[in-house]
């Protein structure tokens, strides 16, 4: 029986096939079933053998002999074993029984045991055996079942998947508490403006509509990265008290086919049932890009996603109460249908924070940090022209850590001027030995520096530094007076000029033969200069004209091949043009240097031995050392 029993078990265990269960789940269920009939077996047969190992039995006539010579005091019979367990007098009382594999019929037996007055005790261990059993079975049995409950959940899970693959993958908020108001927006006052009149239409649509007034279906934001567009559609969340639904635009594409199309009905028939409400897309240029781009073609699963996109926004059925606020830093790729009034009937345009727009932006990151007394906001703020609002909240986070590092109580202009130096160039490097390496570097950053504060129309030099950052050995910044909207052409010259001025230093004081390599970036940034002043801002002889299209872009369904919209005779004139330019600028850089020689070796040696000069400090040295009356007036200025 026990046999048989083991067989049908075996046959049970790998016959069971489980729906979506791979051949190893399959594999690893009958080993884990095997082992645990073989366990049962051991639980099983290991008393028997214990017992068998453990005893001495005594033959059936050694035990009647005994029985009559009064050496037993105690027998102990099991009917279903057939066997007896026998102790003998003067063994000890825990002593182990010896045991007697007793006849089918044993008369002679009981007759002996009654004459002598032997105790006997008859019991059975077939209710133990049972019971023995009944665990061996529980003990495979129930692993089992657990197994089985496991499978069943994942291919529950799986199914459940499948069917809500095309589901919307929208965070849904039905009270936006994103802990943010337009009192934590600041230097972006125009779109806020803008945003905060979305807010009253929300909120208050009678005051519109009564004078016939719609509102809006959509707002598109546009700006760098870092300038606030997330964080103003947080702040519409939290103002608006209305149903919040946000995802990014690459959660709608999938490589499989019409996944996106279905998570965008899903999300807007999501969005109907919560009217009014608010949906914002983030980077919405991953499924809003221009249909039809590429090579043969775009993507056809990411434009059914977008014509999808652009029914639900504005198609046959209305949308009455739902406004779209999407966010990207690249609108010259959307899709021009995207774009329409009926979509996006307002684009808010998110710009780099002026000076105001700085001071204030640096108020609010400033609310819980611990200022000194010295540290003045207006002077980061004039310190950091072209700062995002995610820049300066980076820079006054990573001034306290610097702050916390050193052990201070609160932020000095030190760990701003780190913290700015950091933000932009890089950690600090070990600082340079003195050697031939170090004063090259030096003559090389004095003329970048020399040159920017002789030239009348360049931005003055806040500091020059050998201390190394990032991949540069030495570095110079300058501090803009006012904000640069438009850049005059003596202004882009005078930049040349002193971008030059590092590689005219090192030919000066080492010789034409002892040129580095330092210059390379320097010569990249005034070539791409000096050619867009004589194709895009017609700064040259060639007359005001733009000879060259910024719109050749071969993803966006441009021209394969990139068709120049000049003859060979202008290319060459361009190229012309642009050596001259430079080669002024150079021969200028080289005059400015000769004739301020002693002023340039003096910085050296001062930089040399301190490693950084402040500008207020630098500009009094060349101030002391010029003699020509042009150049005392421009260091004056």
């Amino acid at each position: 029986m026990k046999g048989s029993r083991k067989q049908v078990l075996m046959q049970r265990s790998s016959g069971r096939a489980f729906t979506g269960v791979g051949f190893k789940r399959q594999a690893a269920f009958s080993g884990i079933a095997a082992s645990l009939i073989i366990l049962q077996s051991i639980i099983v047969g290991t008393p028997a053998l214990a017992q068998k190992e453990d005893s001495n039995p005594l033959t059936y006539g050694e035990l009647l002999e005994k029985i009559d010579a009064g050496e037993v005091s105690k027998i102990e019979l099991d009917q279903a074993q057939q066997t007896a367990q026998v102790q003998l007098k003067g063994e000890k009382a825990d002593a182990p029984l010896q045991e007697v594999i007793l006849l089918d019929q044993n008369p002679e037996l009981i007759e002996k045991i009654r004459n002598k007055q032997v105790d006997l005790e008859v019991r059975s261990s077939a209710e133990g055996r049972a019971a023995v059993g009944l665990l061996a079975n529980l003990i495979w049995i129930l692993p089992l079942m657990f197994l089985m409950v496991l499978f069943l959940r994942r291919s529950a899970n799986t199914s459940n998947q499948a069917l809500n693959f095309g589901k919307s993958k929208a965070r849904f908020q039905m009270e936006a508490k994103t802990g943010i108001t337009f009192n934590d927006v600041a230097g972006i006052d125009e779109a806020k403006e803008e945003l905060q009149e979305v807010v009253t239409f929300l909120k208050q649509p009678e005051r519109f509509t009564a004078i016939g007034a719609r509102i809006p279906k959509g707002v598109l934001l546009v700006g760098s990265p870092g300038t606030g567009k997330t964080l103003l559609a947080k702040a519409i969340a939290g103002e608006a008290g209305v149903p919040f639904f946000s995802i990014s635009g690459s959660e709608f594409v999938e490589m499989f086919v019409g996944v996106g199309a279905s998570r965008v009905r899903d999300l807007f028939k999501k969005a109907k049932e919560n009217a009014p409400c608010i949906i914002f897309i983030d980077e919405i240029d991953a499924v809003g890009r221009q249909r039809g781009a590429g090579i043969g073609g775009g993507n056809d699963e990411r434009e059914q996603t977008l014509n999808q996109l652009l029914t639900e926004m504005d198609g046959f059925e209305g949308n009455t109460g739902i406004i779209i606020i999407a966010a990207t830093n690249r609108p010259d790729v959307l899709d021009s249908a995207l774009l329409r009034p009926g979509r996006f009937d307002r684009q808010v345009m998110v710009d780099a924070p002026d000076l105001k727009g700085r001071l204030e932006i640096l108020s609010v990151h400033a609310r819980n940090k611990k200022l000194d007394e010295s540290v003045s906001l207006d002077a980061i703020a004039r310190r950091t022209p072209g700062f995002t609002g995610a820049d300066l909240a980076n820079l006054l986070n990573e001034a306290a850590i610097l702050t916390a590092r050193r052990r201070k109580d609160a932020i000095t202009l030190l760990e701003i001027d780190d913290a700015v130096d950091r933000v932009v160039a890089g950690m600090e490097g070990t600082p340079l030995v003195d050697s031939k390496n170090k004063r090259l570097i030096a003559y090389h950053e004095v003329g970048h520096a020399l040159l920017a504060t002789l030239l009348k129309n360049h931005d003055p030099v806040q500091k020059v530094t050998l201390i190394p950052r990032g991949q540069a050995q030495g570095l110079t910044w300058f501090t803009p007076n006012d904000e640069q909207g438009l850049i005059s052409r003596s202004q882009l010259l005078a930049k040349i000029t002193a971008t030059l001025g590092g590689r005219a230093a090192e030919a000066i004081v080492f010789g034409k033969g002892e040129v580095t390599t330092g210059a390379s970036q320097d010569l990249q940034q005034i070539t791409n200069l000096a050619r867009q002043m004589v194709t895009k801002f017609g700064m040259s002889d060639l007359g005001p004209l733009s000879l060259e299209s910024q719109n050749n872009e071969v993803f966006l369904g441009r021209d394969w091949m990139t068709k120049s919209e000049y003859s060979e005779e202008i290319a060459a004139q361009i190229d012309a043009q642009v050596r001259e330019i430079i080669g002024h600028c150079y021969r200028q850089a080289l005059e400015l240097l000769q004739e301020n020689r002693t002023v340039m070796d003096r910085l050296v040696d001062l930089l040399s031995e301190q490693e950084t000069i402040e500008g207020e400090q630098f500009r009094q040295i060349v101030a002391k050392y010029s003699q020509s009356p042009e150049q005392q007036l421009a260091v004056s200025r």
